[in-house]
């Protein structure tokens, strides 16, 4: 079975809302931050509180800068007004301040990253809460990044590029285009004056 984007903006919003309602805000930061990166979950569990974070000015970096663990390919991505948003949040709600090595998804038992069996029974855990019934899991979040990003035009060739992927076909693949999504193509193209 394929994993799926998430294709409605109400289920993205209820998504990502379902765990900063709770106050558990490292979940929150877990679904913000892969619908918004489109980075691989063994990325975005790597991450510390040094990459996201300015020590020196003590503010949420505009930035992250990081090398990805299956290509080895340097990404620099922007971060935007939510995911900042959010990590200020989280870094403000924790108990104890945030430091350079410091993993930014930590474990509740040690100190070391949840691990991707724990992210997937994270966003799994909020798809079945919300009844949201495609196919969920930790891949849906990068999928939704660029599902979203060709819905609101977004050249495919330069969301290969965010993707690092080797080919078109495989961004494709990961687009998701239903039938729904292509009939929307030709009730709307309009070609007469």
């Amino acid at each position: 079975m394929t994993t799926e984007p998430i294709r409605d903006i109400e289920d993205t919003t209820a998504l990502a809302m379902y765990y900063k309602k709770r106050g558990e805000y490292r979940n929150y930061v877990l679904i913000i931050m892969g619908m918004y990166t489109a980075l691989r979950i063994s990325d975005l569990l790597g991450l510390t509180w040094n990459d996201v974070f300015d020590f020196k000015h003590s503010q949420i970096k505009k930035t992250l800068h990081l090398t990805e663990r299956k290509t080895g390919k340097i990404q620099i991505l922007a971060l935007n007004v939510e995911i900042i948003s959010a990590l200020t949040l989280f870094a403000s709600k924790l108990q104890t301040p945030v430091y350079p090595g410091g993993v930014l998804f930590k474990s509740r038992k040690t100190e070391k990253a949840i691990g991707r069996i724990q992210a997937y029974r994270i966003i799994r855990h909020a798809a079945e809460e919300l009844s949201i019934k495609h196919r969920i899991s930790c891949h849906s979040l990068r999928k939704t990044f660029g599902y979203h990003a060709w819905k609101k035009g977004v050249s495919p060739a330069i969301i290969m590029e965010i993707y690092n992927h080797s080919s078109l076909a495989v961004t494709r693949r990961y687009l998701g285009v239903t039938q729904d999504d292509k009939n929307e193509v030709y009730l709307g193209l309009d070609l007469m004056l």
